[in-house]
C-alpha cells in the first residue's frame, strides 16, 4: 500500500495555469503507476492522465491531451500534473492513485491506493 496526499490545487482563471503535487510514502512508490483522476460536481470520477512506473510513458484522456502533462520524480516519490490552458470545465476535485498496473489503465477500480483529492477551479 501507498499512502497518497495531493496538493497545488487552488482557484485560477481560465487560461491559467496550475501544477499539483502527489507526495507518496512508501517505499515501493517507483513500483507503482500513478495515476490523476478528476471528479467535477455532479458528475463520476474521470481519468485525466497515468504514468509508467519508470517515468518513461505517459497516457491522457483526449479532454487534457496537450494541455496537461504528468510527470514523476521518484527519488522524491512524487508525482505531478502540470495544467495548462486551463478552462472551466477542468474544475473538480482532482485525485492521484497509484496500482500495479499498465499506464494505459484508465479505469479507477484497478487503482489500489487513493489520495484526498484537492480543489481546482477555473473561473471564466
Amino acid at each position: 500500500q501507498v499512502q497518497l496526499v495531493e496538493s497545488g490545487g487552488g482557484l485560477v482563471q481560465a487560461g491559467g495555469s496550475l501544477r499539483l503535487s502527489c507526495a507518496a510514502s512508501g517505499r515501493t512508490f517507483s513500483r507503482y503507476t500513478m495515476g490523476w483522476f478528476r471528479q467535477a460536481p455532479g458528475k463520476e470520477r474521470e481519468f485525466v492522465a497515468a504514468i509508467s512506473w519508470r517515468g518513461s510513458s505517459t497516457y491522457y484522456a483526449d479532454s487534457v491531451k496537450g494541455r496537461f502533462t504528468i510527470s514523476r520524480d521518484n527519488a522524491k516519490n512524487t508525482v505531478y500534473l502540470q495544467m495548462n490552458s486551463l478552462k472551466p470545465e477542468d474544475t473538480a476535485v482532482y485525485y492521484c492513485a497509484s496500482g500495479l498496473v499498465d499506464f494505459r489503465t484508465t479505469q479507477e477500480e484497478y487503482f489500489g491506493s487513493w489520495g484526498q483529492g484537492t480543489q481546482v477551479t477555473v473561473s471564466s
